[in-house]
């Protein structure tokens, strides 16, 4: 898997991305049954998630809402609707028709496996 260096704007649902979004941390884990990645996404809320699969490009988007209390006057704020998008080249070792993803307290988990014919197997070896 490969890291895609453009950032192209595109609608998560339905709102359109800014040009300067931001690229979430993701630290990426490899085993003998795929590779696991996290994705920091502080502030997104599952509704604002998407992930897919174009071709062999996993796309990470999130738009992270992080309003104020409403009895509250925000006297200074830096971050208040940060939207984050990650891209990524899927190995064609990597099975991405069974991708399992997991969301909580703001870090994504996703499980892609490594394709059968990609994975280590032992060869039994007969005498004779």
């Amino acid at each position: 898997m490969s890291q895609n260096q453009e950032v192209e704007a595109l609608p998560v649902d339905g709102v359109q991305a800014p040009q300067d979004s931001v690229l979430p941390a993701v630290d990426i884990v490899e085993n003998d049954q795929g590779i696991t990645l996290y994705a920091d996404l502080p502030g997104v809320p599952k509704e604002r998630l998407e992930i897919r699969v174009d071709g062999e490009n996993l796309i990470l988007e999130g738009a992270a809402t992080l309003e104020a209390p409403p009895d509250l006057d925000l006297l200074h704020g830096e971050v208040r609707h940060a939207h984050y998008r990650r891209s990524f080249t899927l190995s064609r070792e990597l099975d991405a028709t069974h991708i399992a993803a997991h969301f909580a307290d703001g870090v994504l988990k996703l499980h892609i496996p490594k394709a059968e014919s990609a994975r280590a197997r032992r060869i039994e070896i007969r005498e004779g």
